[in-house]
């Protein structure tokens, strides 16, 4: 159960860690009793990603454009989903931002902490100097500071970032939690700290043992998280797949929710109709290498299977596997009974024509792999139909080319 933006302040306030002044918001005309003093910022409360590029975030300088605002952010759905309440909040002047968060490891069983020195919505940046500390033992403020180390911090942020990371820690733990993320972690230009946005996703498994979480979900009845499943017979994706669905052309498959949220916006506003999300799991987080390339080829496998799909995004960052061992799952996804891939181009050319034919009833796959091994991913990937490209633009801009009949030719 993913909870509101609002709700897991509330769980942040309690548990000691900075938030600012804010009021929930029922309605606009709540907005004539605003006790927050101006400028605030009202934002849309759906669990969902890329609310202020959807337009679900407005900065306002008084009660009449905040009563405008708000008329027209509950009246705009997000992915489909309509807000019942805005959170009207302080604005904050943040001189860096950070990423935070303590997320239960489904592979490893055990809490690893997240960290990283860049915050907000560029998630490729965020991802990209993300570090780890996985918690082995019995928790101490050891792991939190460990953390604040390899995030490069120095002088008084490492101990008052590492006291935030400690106070997570323990509302994860005392609450039972999957995740528990701050993104981003605002630092003032005097050294203050301030969680200026928050993400908290309950256990399903664990909810009979907090009412104080079960007890919110009325207010979440008709905005249900994408992960949450319930015991009616509808069926839902686990916490564990992460995954999303709806009707469209475009599959998107991308290791990290974050990620493919942010891909999956990204197409929406271009003009694409995005099918389904798969999250294959976040390698940062320790997920071995041969089970995302297994994963992927598990998707591949079943979108293939489904009528409707014209485009497959493959959109990973990698780190473990490297790009080239991606590719080669590709590849070998796209010939099951051969040999591993060779990289001679002859070779490449004599598979292509055998199986032009049978990749002809596939979806089109665009793939972009960012990391280490991407000259060797694409050589892997030559001749099999697959359209390579380098930026998280272009895997956008070509997926939604291909539904139209206009993309370019692998």
């Amino acid at each position: 159960m993913d909870l509101l933006e609002y709700q897991a302040k509330e769980l942040f306030r309690e548990i000691g860690i900075p938030v600012l002044p804010s009021q929930r918001i029922d309605c606009p005309r709540d907005l004539k009793g605003l006790k927050i003093p101006y400028p605030v910022v009202l934002k849309s409360q759906v669990p969902i990603g890329g609310r202020g590029k959807a337009g679900g975030i407005k900065f306002v300088e008084n009660t009449i454009d905040a009563i405008a605002a708000a008329q027209t952010i509950f009246h705009l759905p997000i992915m489909g989903k309509y807000p019942e309440v805005l959170l009207a909040e302080a604005r904050y002047n943040a001189e860096r931002e950070f990423y935070l968060a303590v997320a239960l490891d489904y592979t490893l069983r055990r809490p690893v902490l997240l960290g990283s020195p860049q915050g907000g919505v560029d998630v490729e940046a965020v991802m990209q100097q993300m570090q780890q500390v996985v918690v082995e033992e019995r928790f101490s403020p050891f792991y939190a500071r460990k953390l604040a180390l390899k995030m490069g911090l120095q002088g008084s942020l490492i101990e008052s970032v590492s006291n935030i990371v400690v106070a997570m820690y323990k509302l994860f733990v005392e609450k039972d939690l999957d995740l528990v993320e701050i993104n981003p972690l605002g630092v003032s230009p005097s050294g203050e700290l301030m969680a200026l946005d928050g993400k908290i996703t309950a256990n399903d498994s664990a909810l009979e043992r907090h009412p104080d979480l079960t007890a919110l979900l009325p207010k979440l009845e008709t905005n249900l998280p994408l992960n949450y499943h319930r015991n009616n017979g509808n069926k839902r994706t686990s916490n564990k797949e992460n995954n999303w669905q709806s009707e469209g052309n475009i599959a998107i498959i991308c290791n990290g929710m974050g990620l493919g949220m942010a891909t999956l916006d990204l197409i929406q506003q271009v003009g694409g109709k995005p099918a389904k999300l798969m999250n294959l799991g976040e390698d940062i987080t320790g997920k071995k290498a041969e089970n995302l390339c297994d994963r992927l080829q598990e998707e591949l496998q079943n979108i293939t299977q489904e009528n409707g799909i014209k485009v497959v995004v493959i959109n990973i960052l990698s780190g473990v596997p490297s790009c080239d061992k991606i590719a080669s799952a590709i590849a070998n996804f796209l010939s099951p009974n051969s040999v591993e891939v060779s990289n001679s181009s002859a070779i490449n050319e004599l598979f292509h024509k055998e199986t032009t034919k049978e990749l002809s009833n596939y979806p089109k796959l665009v793939v972009r792999l960012a990391g280490t091994g991407q000259e060797e991913a694409k050589e892997r990937l030559k001749g099999l139909g697959v359209f390579v490209v380098d930026t998280f633009d272009e895997v956008v801009l070509q997926a939604v080319a291909f539904t139209k009949g206009t993309g370019k030719r692998s």
